[in-house]
Protein backbone atom coordinates (compact mmCIF):
# COMPACT_ATOMS: atom_id res chain seq x y z
CA UNK A 1 0.00 0.00 0.00
CA UNK A 2 3.12 2.75 0.73
CA UNK A 3 4.35 1.46 -2.30
CA UNK A 4 1.04 2.38 -4.55
CA UNK A 5 0.47 5.80 -2.35
CA UNK A 6 4.25 6.53 -3.31
CA UNK A 7 3.71 5.97 -6.93
CA UNK A 8 0.15 7.79 -7.16
CA UNK A 9 1.83 10.99 -5.34
CA UNK A 10 5.04 10.69 -7.52
CA UNK A 11 2.10 10.61 -10.90
CA UNK A 12 0.08 13.27 -9.54
CA UNK A 13 3.29 15.88 -9.04
CA UNK A 14 4.43 14.92 -12.81
CA UNK A 15 1.15 16.11 -14.26
CA UNK A 16 1.54 19.23 -12.65
CA UNK A 17 4.86 19.46 -14.29
CA UNK A 18 3.85 18.72 -17.36
CA UNK A 19 0.86 20.86 -17.60
CA UNK A 20 3.46 23.92 -16.90
CA UNK A 21 5.31 23.05 -19.98
CA UNK A 22 5.16 25.10 -23.48
CA UNK A 23 6.56 23.51 -26.27
CA UNK A 24 5.81 20.03 -28.03
CA UNK A 25 9.14 18.27 -28.48
CA UNK A 26 10.00 19.07 -24.67
CA UNK A 27 7.32 17.96 -23.44
CA UNK A 28 7.36 14.43 -25.16
CA UNK A 29 11.56 14.27 -24.65
CA UNK A 30 10.57 14.45 -20.51
CA UNK A 31 6.88 12.33 -20.87
CA UNK A 32 9.49 9.59 -22.14
CA UNK A 33 11.91 10.06 -19.30
CA UNK A 34 9.31 10.00 -16.60
CA UNK A 35 7.69 7.51 -17.96
CA UNK A 36 10.99 5.52 -17.98
CA UNK A 37 11.73 6.13 -14.86
CA UNK A 38 8.10 4.75 -13.37
CA UNK A 39 8.30 1.79 -15.09
CA UNK A 40 12.51 1.28 -14.77
CA UNK A 41 13.02 0.22 -18.57
CA UNK A 42 15.84 0.57 -20.78
CA UNK A 43 14.27 2.09 -24.02
CA UNK A 44 11.36 3.75 -25.15
CA UNK A 45 9.61 5.62 -27.77
CA UNK A 46 6.63 7.83 -28.17
CA UNK A 47 4.68 7.68 -31.89
CA UNK A 48 2.59 10.38 -32.80
CA UNK A 49 -0.95 10.73 -35.04
CA UNK A 50 -1.18 11.83 -37.38
CA UNK A 51 -4.14 10.90 -39.94
CA UNK A 52 -4.67 7.34 -40.33
CA UNK A 53 -0.60 6.96 -39.41
CA UNK A 54 1.65 6.91 -36.58
CA UNK A 55 4.73 9.27 -36.27
CA UNK A 56 7.87 7.83 -34.92
CA UNK A 57 8.69 10.95 -33.25
CA UNK A 58 10.93 10.63 -30.08
CA UNK A 59 13.01 7.90 -28.71
CA UNK A 60 15.88 6.87 -25.93
CA UNK A 61 17.54 3.80 -24.99
CA UNK A 62 20.21 3.79 -21.73
CA UNK A 63 22.38 1.09 -23.22
CA UNK A 64 22.84 2.65 -26.85
CA UNK A 65 23.43 5.96 -24.76
CA UNK A 66 25.73 4.76 -22.56
CA UNK A 67 28.11 3.85 -26.32
CA UNK A 68 28.48 7.15 -27.47
CA UNK A 69 30.46 10.11 -25.83
CA UNK A 70 29.05 12.10 -23.33
CA UNK A 71 27.00 15.39 -24.63
CA UNK A 72 25.87 12.95 -27.48
CA UNK A 73 22.57 11.97 -28.34
CA UNK A 74 21.28 8.73 -30.26
CA UNK A 75 20.43 9.60 -33.90
CA UNK A 76 16.90 8.30 -34.92
CA UNK A 77 15.62 8.17 -38.58
CA UNK A 78 12.32 9.27 -38.14
CA UNK A 79 9.19 7.43 -40.14
CA UNK A 80 5.44 6.37 -40.35
CA UNK A 81 3.25 3.18 -40.11
CA UNK A 82 -0.50 2.78 -40.22
CA UNK A 83 -2.96 2.75 -37.33
CA UNK A 84 -4.05 -0.71 -38.29
CA UNK A 85 -3.84 -4.34 -36.41
CA UNK A 86 -0.58 -5.50 -37.88
CA UNK A 87 1.84 -3.83 -35.54
CA UNK A 88 2.18 -3.66 -31.91
CA UNK A 89 1.64 0.65 -31.78
CA UNK A 90 -0.55 0.38 -34.72
CA UNK A 91 -2.67 -2.15 -32.79
CA UNK A 92 -2.80 -0.20 -29.47
CA UNK A 93 -3.63 3.04 -31.26
CA UNK A 94 -6.03 1.61 -33.42
CA UNK A 95 -8.09 -0.57 -30.73
CA UNK A 96 -7.22 2.71 -27.88
CA UNK A 97 -5.81 -0.58 -25.91
CA UNK A 98 -2.68 -1.02 -23.73
CA UNK A 99 -0.30 -4.07 -24.56
CA UNK A 100 1.92 -5.58 -22.47
CA UNK A 101 3.98 -7.56 -24.05
CA UNK A 102 6.69 -10.43 -22.65
CA UNK A 103 9.35 -11.42 -25.71
CA UNK A 104 8.43 -9.33 -28.74
CA UNK A 105 10.24 -12.18 -30.47
CA UNK A 106 7.30 -14.88 -29.31
CA UNK A 107 4.45 -13.35 -29.79
CA UNK A 108 1.08 -15.77 -29.87
CA UNK A 109 0.95 -16.54 -33.63
CA UNK A 110 -2.87 -16.01 -32.86
CA UNK A 111 -2.30 -12.69 -32.55
CA UNK A 112 -2.99 -10.30 -35.73
CA UNK A 113 -0.25 -7.94 -34.36
CA UNK A 114 3.80 -8.70 -35.41
CA UNK A 115 7.19 -7.53 -34.29
CA UNK A 116 9.25 -5.92 -36.67
CA UNK A 117 13.04 -6.57 -36.02
CA UNK A 118 14.22 -4.21 -38.17
CA UNK A 119 14.98 -1.39 -35.99
CA UNK A 120 17.05 -4.09 -33.83
CA UNK A 121 18.98 -5.16 -36.59
CA UNK A 122 19.85 -1.75 -37.54
CA UNK A 123 21.27 -0.65 -33.97
CA UNK A 124 22.38 -3.90 -32.51
CA UNK A 125 19.72 -3.81 -29.96
CA UNK A 126 17.26 -6.67 -28.83
CA UNK A 127 14.03 -5.90 -27.54
CA UNK A 128 12.54 -8.37 -25.39
CA UNK A 129 9.11 -7.03 -23.01
CA UNK A 130 7.47 -4.07 -24.48
CA UNK A 131 4.32 -1.95 -22.80
CA UNK A 132 2.95 -0.12 -25.59
CA UNK A 133 0.09 2.80 -23.87
CA UNK A 134 -2.31 5.10 -26.32
CA UNK A 135 -2.11 8.17 -25.67
CA UNK A 136 -5.51 9.23 -24.73
CA UNK A 137 -7.24 12.54 -24.08
CA UNK A 138 -10.55 13.66 -22.13
CA UNK A 139 -12.38 13.70 -25.00
CA UNK A 140 -11.25 10.40 -26.34
CA UNK A 141 -9.09 10.82 -29.28
CA UNK A 142 -5.70 8.70 -29.32
CA UNK A 143 -3.29 11.24 -30.43
CA UNK A 144 -0.37 8.98 -30.02
CA UNK A 145 1.32 6.20 -28.12
CA UNK A 146 3.78 5.29 -25.79
CA UNK A 147 5.89 2.35 -25.82
CA UNK A 148 7.96 1.61 -23.15
CA UNK A 149 10.81 -1.19 -23.89
CA UNK A 150 12.64 -3.99 -21.96
CA UNK A 151 11.95 -3.69 -17.83
CA UNK A 152 14.16 -4.39 -15.71
CA UNK A 153 14.81 -6.03 -12.38
CA UNK A 154 17.06 -5.19 -9.52
CA UNK A 155 19.73 -6.67 -11.26
CA UNK A 156 19.27 -4.81 -14.39
CA UNK A 157 18.37 -7.79 -16.10
CA UNK A 158 15.30 -7.65 -18.65
CA UNK A 159 11.89 -8.95 -17.16
CA UNK A 160 8.71 -8.19 -17.31
CA UNK A 161 6.65 -4.90 -17.04
CA UNK A 162 4.59 -5.23 -13.78
CA UNK A 163 1.42 -5.33 -14.11
CA UNK A 164 0.55 -4.03 -10.76
CA UNK A 165 2.11 -0.55 -12.27
CA UNK A 166 0.20 -0.21 -15.06
CA UNK A 167 -3.30 1.99 -13.78
CA UNK A 168 -0.27 4.07 -12.42
CA UNK A 169 1.57 4.52 -16.27
CA UNK A 170 -1.99 4.35 -17.76
CA UNK A 171 -2.93 7.53 -15.56
CA UNK A 172 0.25 9.19 -16.54
CA UNK A 173 0.09 8.20 -19.71
CA UNK A 174 -3.54 9.96 -19.91
CA UNK A 175 -2.34 13.03 -17.93
CA UNK A 176 0.37 13.50 -20.51
CA UNK A 177 -1.92 13.13 -23.31
CA UNK A 178 -3.72 16.11 -22.12
CA UNK A 179 -0.24 18.28 -21.43
CA UNK A 180 0.93 17.61 -25.13
CA UNK A 181 -2.69 18.60 -26.70
CA UNK A 182 -2.25 21.55 -24.77
CA UNK A 183 1.17 21.98 -26.00
CA UNK A 184 -0.14 21.18 -29.12
CA UNK A 185 -2.56 24.09 -29.02
CA UNK A 186 0.26 26.44 -27.96
CA UNK A 187 2.13 25.49 -31.28
CA UNK A 188 -0.26 25.92 -33.77
CA UNK A 189 -1.19 29.56 -32.44
CA UNK A 190 2.51 30.38 -32.99
CA UNK A 191 2.59 28.84 -36.44
CA UNK A 192 -0.45 30.76 -37.08
CA UNK A 193 1.52 34.12 -36.11
CA UNK A 194 4.13 32.58 -38.49
CA UNK A 195 1.87 32.04 -41.16
CA UNK A 196 1.32 35.60 -41.26
CA UNK A 197 4.86 36.32 -41.43
CA UNK A 198 5.26 33.84 -44.43
CA UNK A 199 2.63 35.76 -46.51
CA UNK A 200 5.06 38.42 -46.09
CA UNK A 201 7.78 36.51 -46.61
CA UNK A 202 8.51 33.31 -48.36
CA UNK A 203 11.76 32.32 -46.37
CA UNK A 204 9.81 32.45 -42.95
CA UNK A 205 7.94 28.70 -42.88
CA UNK A 206 6.75 26.70 -40.47
CA UNK A 207 9.55 24.04 -40.91
CA UNK A 208 12.07 26.91 -40.66
CA UNK A 209 10.98 27.90 -37.59
CA UNK A 210 10.88 24.85 -36.10
CA UNK A 211 14.42 24.10 -37.11
CA UNK A 212 15.22 27.02 -35.92
CA UNK A 213 13.50 26.26 -32.32
CA UNK A 214 14.88 22.74 -32.40
CA UNK A 215 18.46 23.67 -33.09
CA UNK A 216 18.27 26.55 -30.44
CA UNK A 217 16.80 23.84 -27.86
CA UNK A 218 19.82 21.36 -28.38
CA UNK A 219 22.72 24.06 -28.35
CA UNK A 220 21.16 25.16 -25.07
CA UNK A 221 20.94 21.66 -23.76
CA UNK A 222 24.86 21.08 -24.41
CA UNK A 223 25.66 24.31 -23.31
CA UNK A 224 24.03 23.78 -19.89
CA UNK A 225 25.37 20.67 -19.51
CA UNK A 226 28.80 21.65 -20.33
CA UNK A 227 28.04 24.24 -17.30
CA UNK A 228 26.73 21.85 -15.24
CA UNK A 229 23.59 23.81 -14.83
CA UNK A 230 20.88 21.77 -12.64
CA UNK A 231 18.59 19.43 -14.60
CA UNK A 232 15.71 20.93 -13.36
CA UNK A 233 16.52 24.61 -14.03
CA UNK A 234 18.19 23.15 -17.86
CA UNK A 235 14.87 22.03 -18.65
CA UNK A 236 13.04 24.77 -17.47
CA UNK A 237 14.93 27.16 -19.98
CA UNK A 238 14.94 24.53 -23.01
CA UNK A 239 11.44 24.85 -22.77
CA UNK A 240 10.84 28.10 -23.22
CA UNK A 241 13.71 28.81 -25.39
CA UNK A 242 12.10 26.23 -27.93
CA UNK A 243 9.01 28.53 -28.33
CA UNK A 244 10.68 31.62 -27.93
CA UNK A 245 13.28 31.04 -30.87
CA UNK A 246 10.46 30.05 -33.29
CA UNK A 247 9.54 33.34 -32.87
CA UNK A 248 12.43 35.52 -33.80
CA UNK A 249 11.98 36.73 -37.33
CA UNK A 250 8.06 37.88 -36.52
CA UNK A 251 8.82 41.48 -36.95
CA UNK A 252 9.39 40.97 -40.40
CA UNK A 253 5.06 41.75 -40.36
CA UNK A 254 5.98 45.51 -40.35
CA UNK A 255 8.34 45.49 -43.05
CA UNK A 256 6.75 46.52 -46.73
CA UNK A 257 6.45 43.92 -49.36
CA UNK A 258 8.74 45.70 -51.76
CA UNK A 259 11.08 44.88 -49.08
CA UNK A 260 10.73 41.62 -48.22
CA UNK A 261 10.22 40.53 -51.62
CA UNK A 262 12.68 42.47 -53.55
CA UNK A 263 14.02 39.67 -55.90
CA UNK A 264 17.24 42.43 -56.57
CA UNK A 265 19.56 43.33 -53.74
CA UNK A 266 18.23 45.99 -51.39
CA UNK A 267 19.91 49.50 -51.56
CA UNK A 268 21.42 50.87 -48.33
CA UNK A 269 18.10 52.44 -47.18
CA UNK A 270 16.04 49.60 -48.02
CA UNK A 271 18.47 47.65 -45.78
CA UNK A 272 18.29 50.12 -42.84
CA UNK A 273 14.28 49.84 -43.04
CA UNK A 274 14.57 46.03 -43.43
CA UNK A 275 17.52 45.63 -40.05
CA UNK A 276 13.91 47.51 -38.02
CA UNK A 277 12.85 44.14 -37.91
CA UNK A 278 14.17 42.86 -34.44
CA UNK A 279 12.89 46.04 -33.03
CA UNK A 280 9.33 45.43 -34.25
CA UNK A 281 9.66 42.28 -33.49
CA UNK A 282 10.64 42.89 -29.71
CA UNK A 283 7.89 45.45 -29.34
CA UNK A 284 5.44 42.93 -29.86
CA UNK A 285 6.77 41.80 -26.35
CA UNK A 286 7.64 44.92 -25.19
CA UNK A 287 5.08 44.36 -22.15
CA UNK A 288 6.50 41.16 -20.49
CA UNK A 289 3.55 39.61 -18.90
CA UNK A 290 5.99 35.87 -18.62
CA UNK A 291 9.76 34.61 -18.69
CA UNK A 292 8.12 32.91 -22.32
CA UNK A 293 7.61 37.16 -22.87
CA UNK A 294 11.19 38.40 -22.21
CA UNK A 295 13.06 35.45 -23.46
CA UNK A 296 11.38 36.25 -27.35
CA UNK A 297 12.10 39.79 -26.83
CA UNK A 298 15.87 39.50 -26.32
CA UNK A 299 15.73 36.71 -28.99
CA UNK A 300 13.90 39.59 -31.32
CA UNK A 301 15.82 42.36 -30.51
CA UNK A 302 19.51 40.59 -30.28
CA UNK A 303 19.62 37.35 -32.88
CA UNK A 304 21.50 40.15 -35.49
CA UNK A 305 24.01 41.42 -33.00
CA UNK A 306 27.58 40.07 -33.99
CA UNK A 307 30.03 38.84 -31.40
CA UNK A 308 32.94 41.26 -32.82
CA UNK A 309 29.86 44.36 -32.25
CA UNK A 310 29.52 44.71 -35.88
CA UNK A 311 26.12 43.44 -36.03
CA UNK A 312 22.50 45.16 -35.32
CA UNK A 313 20.05 47.05 -33.85
CA UNK A 314 22.71 47.50 -31.61
CA UNK A 315 22.37 49.63 -28.33
CA UNK A 316 18.77 51.26 -28.63
CA UNK A 317 15.63 53.04 -26.73
CA UNK A 318 13.26 50.32 -26.40
CA UNK A 319 11.00 52.96 -26.61
CA UNK A 320 11.02 54.74 -29.75
CA UNK A 321 14.07 52.17 -31.48
CA UNK A 322 16.65 55.45 -31.41
CA UNK A 323 19.77 54.67 -30.14
CA UNK A 324 20.58 55.33 -26.68
CA UNK A 325 22.45 58.53 -25.33
CA UNK A 326 26.57 57.65 -25.57
CA UNK A 327 25.77 54.30 -27.49
CA UNK A 328 25.98 56.54 -30.76
CA UNK A 329 28.25 55.64 -33.73
CA UNK A 330 29.72 59.00 -35.99
CA UNK A 331 27.68 57.90 -38.66
CA UNK A 332 24.39 58.50 -36.22
CA UNK A 333 23.96 54.46 -35.69
CA UNK A 334 23.70 52.69 -32.87
CA UNK A 335 26.91 50.68 -31.22
CA UNK A 336 26.81 47.22 -31.77
CA UNK A 337 26.86 44.72 -28.74
CA UNK A 338 29.55 43.20 -28.49
CA UNK A 339 30.57 39.68 -27.31
CA UNK A 340 28.22 38.35 -23.77
CA UNK A 341 26.48 41.87 -24.00
CA UNK A 342 24.26 40.25 -26.40
CA UNK A 343 22.35 37.73 -23.94
CA UNK A 344 22.67 33.85 -24.64
CA UNK A 345 19.69 33.04 -25.70
CA UNK A 346 19.98 36.01 -29.02
CA UNK A 347 23.02 34.26 -29.34
CA UNK A 348 22.17 31.00 -29.73
CA UNK A 349 19.37 31.71 -32.30
CA UNK A 350 21.76 33.41 -34.35
CA UNK A 351 23.57 30.42 -35.02
CA UNK A 352 20.88 28.37 -35.35
CA UNK A 353 18.97 30.94 -37.63
CA UNK A 354 22.21 31.11 -40.00
CA UNK A 355 22.78 27.36 -40.25
CA UNK A 356 19.51 26.87 -41.42
CA UNK A 357 19.63 29.73 -44.04
CA UNK A 358 22.23 28.11 -45.27
CA UNK A 359 21.43 24.91 -45.31
CA UNK A 360 18.32 25.70 -47.02
CA UNK A 361 17.41 26.10 -50.81
CA UNK A 362 15.91 29.72 -50.82
CA UNK A 363 14.45 31.44 -54.44
CA UNK A 364 17.69 33.26 -54.39
CA UNK A 365 20.45 30.18 -53.80
CA UNK A 366 20.49 26.70 -53.38
CA UNK A 367 21.23 24.99 -50.32
CA UNK A 368 24.92 25.05 -48.94
CA UNK A 369 26.35 21.38 -48.51
CA UNK A 370 26.50 20.47 -44.84
CA UNK A 371 30.81 20.58 -45.11
CA UNK A 372 30.57 24.10 -46.27
CA UNK A 373 28.24 25.29 -44.00
CA UNK A 374 30.08 24.29 -40.96
CA UNK A 375 33.74 25.20 -42.62
CA UNK A 376 31.50 28.91 -42.86
CA UNK A 377 30.26 28.42 -39.16
CA UNK A 378 34.08 27.47 -37.85
CA UNK A 379 35.66 30.61 -40.12
CA UNK A 380 33.13 33.05 -38.26
CA UNK A 381 33.25 31.87 -34.85
CA UNK A 382 35.10 34.73 -32.75
CA UNK A 383 33.18 37.71 -35.64
CA UNK A 384 30.20 37.09 -36.25
CA UNK A 385 29.24 33.95 -32.91
CA UNK A 386 30.11 33.22 -29.65
CA UNK A 387 33.09 30.70 -30.26
CA UNK A 388 32.22 28.47 -27.31
CA UNK A 389 28.45 28.22 -29.01
CA UNK A 390 29.93 26.99 -32.33
CA UNK A 391 32.13 24.72 -30.61
CA UNK A 392 28.95 23.47 -29.36
CA UNK A 393 27.00 23.40 -31.96
CA UNK A 394 29.93 21.01 -34.40
CA UNK A 395 29.86 19.05 -31.36
CA UNK A 396 26.25 18.16 -31.77
CA UNK A 397 26.46 17.94 -35.75
CA UNK A 398 24.47 14.42 -35.50
CA UNK A 399 21.37 15.92 -33.63
CA UNK A 400 21.30 18.83 -35.99
CA UNK A 401 21.15 16.53 -39.18
CA UNK A 402 17.95 14.95 -37.37
CA UNK A 403 16.26 17.82 -36.52
CA UNK A 404 16.69 18.61 -39.90
CA UNK A 405 15.28 15.26 -41.39
CA UNK A 406 12.01 15.85 -38.79
CA UNK A 407 10.76 19.36 -40.38
CA UNK A 408 11.33 19.18 -44.08
CA UNK A 409 10.62 22.19 -46.36
CA UNK A 410 6.75 21.64 -47.98
CA UNK A 411 7.81 20.79 -51.91
CA UNK A 412 5.49 23.01 -53.63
Amino acid sequence: MDREKAMLKRVIALGQMMTEMKDTDMLMERILTEARKLSNCDAGSIYRSEGKELLFSYTQNDTQQKALPPGKKLPYSAFRMPIDENSIAGFAAFHNTTLNVADAYNLDQSLPYTFNPAYDLLMGYHTGSMLTIPLQTTSGKVIGVLQLINALDAAGEITVFNQEDLPFIDFFANTAAVALERADMTRLIILRMISMAEMRDPTETGAHVNRVGAYAAEIYEAWASKREIPETEMQHNKDLLRVAAMLHDVGKVGIADAILKKPDKLTEEEYDTMKTHPYIGACLFRDSASELDTMSMEIAIGHHERWDGRGYPGYIDMADGKPLPGKMLPDGKALGKTGEETPLWARIVAIADVYDALSTRRYYKEPWTQDDVFDELKRSSGSHFDPELIEIFVFIRDAVQVIRQKYPDRQD
